[in-house]
């Protein structure tokens, strides 16, 4: 392990409260006030923890990684690495041996609604192996909570395949182009350093729920995870037919 601080740490939540018009920053050092911005922050963490903390940076591959799979060093300690973006780990998109994120290791929706605590044991346990070296105490609860209360049923919501999501295509052109279109476009290309929104939903509408909901680590995308569920599923079904080109 390289132990080194981050100097330099991008890290903002944007907290779009969108019902009212109000929009939540947080950054390094500031305490999160209510339960839902710290569920938005600890599905960041869950994102790209090393991404967004001041804590150590893991160099070395994660001991509980398999040989047998395909990434190296700190992509590894990625949670979503492992247990997935639809949470179900081996058991969903990251079950079929020929993904690139095969490891065979299970999800995590068997810990929604546990207590945090012990979620946040697991976490110290000897095969996770995060220590306060790598995140705060505040960091460790705010990804405990994620865990707990933040997920969604994502087998209810995305077909097996991706290819169907649960929503309302009307609605979610609604929500789109008032929440998501000034960084985005109404097209989904006006970001030139990624992919058009469409093709990223089609390709992983997983990914992009898990992202309209708790935003992406250290960019200013706003979290949608206190508003009602629908609304995201509902901007993803909108996603998928929004061109790919």
């Amino acid at each position: 392990m390289f132990n080194i601080k981050r100097l330099f740490t991008v890290n903002v939540l944007t907290f779009a409260a969108v019902a009212v018009g109000v929009a939540f920053v947080f950054t390094p050092g500031q305490s999160l006030a209510n339960e839902p911005a710290k569920i938005a922050h600890g599905g960041l963490l869950y994102d790209k923890w090393y991404g967004i903390t001041e804590g150590d940076l893991p160099r070395k591959t994660h001991k509980a990684y398999p040989k047998s799979s395909k990434k190296k060093r700190k992509t590894t300690w990625r949670c979503k690495e492992c247990h997935g973006w639809d949470y179900q780990g081996a058991k969903g998109a990251y079950g079929d041996k020929k993904n690139s994120h095969y490891t065979g290791i299970k999800g995590i929706s068997a810990s929604a609604g546990a207590d945090p605590a012990k979620i946040i044991a697991t976490l110290k346990d000897k095969n996770h192996n995060y220590t306060d070296d790598f995140l705060t105490k505040g960091e460790f609860e705010a990804l405990a909570l994620f865990v707990s209360k933040g997920q969604v049923d994502m087998p209810k919501i995305i077909s097996a395949d991706g290819k169907s999501v649960k929503g309302d295509v009307k609605k979610g052109a609604a929500y789109y182009d008032t929440i998501c279109s000034g960084c985005h476009g109404l097209d989904g290309k006006k970001i030139n350093d990624m992919p058009p929104v469409g093709k990223v939903a089609n390709s992983n509408p997983w990914e992009t729920l898990h992202k309209v909901r708790n935003g992406q680590p250290g960019e200013k995308m706003p979290a949608l995870l206190a508003l009602p569920a629908q609304i995201s599923i509902d901007i993803v079904a909108y996603t998928q037919t929004l061109t790919q080109e």
